[in-house]
């Protein structure tokens, strides 16, 4: 088996500007904090991103101008309100949106997972998604029933960014047996054309191999992984670590306006050198340990 583990800089540096990337997690749970804070330090722009229920990625890369378009469900901070940068940011036309319905989204990533183009649904119809987006969505008569179906487009980025709980150093990436709730990352990773992980520990092979019914993420389908403790921070890494809600209402707080954000991204992305300094910035390993929902082995 080949060896994927690798530093954060080095599994994102074939994400450039004008890329496609996928975003994993949902709402405030296993967001890549981590890897997007990389990607704004590195200075990528003009994004195309697709998300499921996109929070704090999402906001972040929209707050640095990173974002050209996006594809998903939703973007917003959960309990936190709005998404205020992103808001900004499409009410200004820097970003392009298009809108899909869950059941949309989750045909667009199975098409790309079973290596199809496409795949047929009907549970647009009655609403606007479709007329606004006929570059994706495009009616057609069945061929066995002459029903009126619509086509939608498989979800092919070029990268895929997910958070996870534990992985070996071959990419093999385990969820534990108690957990919230799967929500979407498995399908991206299916049907991903790079994949990269970032995970909160990396473990034995021997760890994996002991239950291998708990690898969610095959080493397989993985390009590369990273060990990246707190990497969701400040959102949550469900049955880990919940969310810093004092750091959130800071961001908030300065997202009110492009220049208090602006010097957010300074002081936590853009002034950092690596992830480590951002723990370190945040309070250090120490600090971060009192939003532990149960110890770390």
């Amino acid at each position: 088996m080949k060896e994927k583990l690798t530093t954060l800089e080095s599994a994102l540096s074939p994400i450039v500007s004008g890329s496609s990337v996928a975003i994993g997690g949902s709402l405030l749970r296993r967001q890549p904090n981590a890897a997007v804070r990389q990607l704004i330090r590195a200075r990528v722009r003009d994004l195309t991103v697709m998300s499921w229920a996109g929070t704090t990625a999402i906001d972040l890369l929209a707050a640095a101008d990173a974002i050209r378009r996006w594809e998903g469900i939703y973007v917003g901070l959960f309990n936190y309100g709005l998404a205020p940068n992103f808001r900004r940011a499409v009410e200004s036309g820097r970003i392009e949106v298009r809108d899909f319905s869950e059941t949309a989204m989750v045909a667009r990533l199975r098409a790309a997972a079973q290596g199809m183009p496409f795949l047929p649904i009907r549970t647009l119809f009655g609403s606007d998604i479709a007329k606004v987006n006929p570059e994706q969505i495009r009616t057609f008569d069945c061929p066995f029933t002459g029903q009126k179906l619509q086509a939608i487009a498989a979800a092919e980025p070029d990268f895929t960014l997910i958070h996870g709980y534990a992985g070996d150093k071959y990419g093999n990436v385990q969820w534990p047996v108690v957990r919230d709730t799967d929500d979407m990352d498995q399908p991206f990773a299916s049907g991903a054309k790079r994949l990269i992980v970032t995970v909160e520990k990396i473990v034995p092979h021997e760890e994996i191999k002991k239950q291998p019914s708990l690898t969610y993420i095959p080493g397989n389908w993985v390009e590369a992984i990273v060990e990246v403790p707190y990497g969701a921070h400040p959102a949550a890494c469900d049955t880990l670590y919940d969310e810093d809600d004092a750091h959130l209402r800071d961001y908030v707080a300065r997202s009110k306006t492009a220049e208090g954000v602006k010097a957010y991204l300074d002081e936590f992305a853009n002034a950092l050198p690596d992830h480590a300094a951002y723990l370190e910035k945040c309070g250090g390993l120490a600090a971060l340990a009192a939003l532990d929902v149960k110890g770390r082995a």
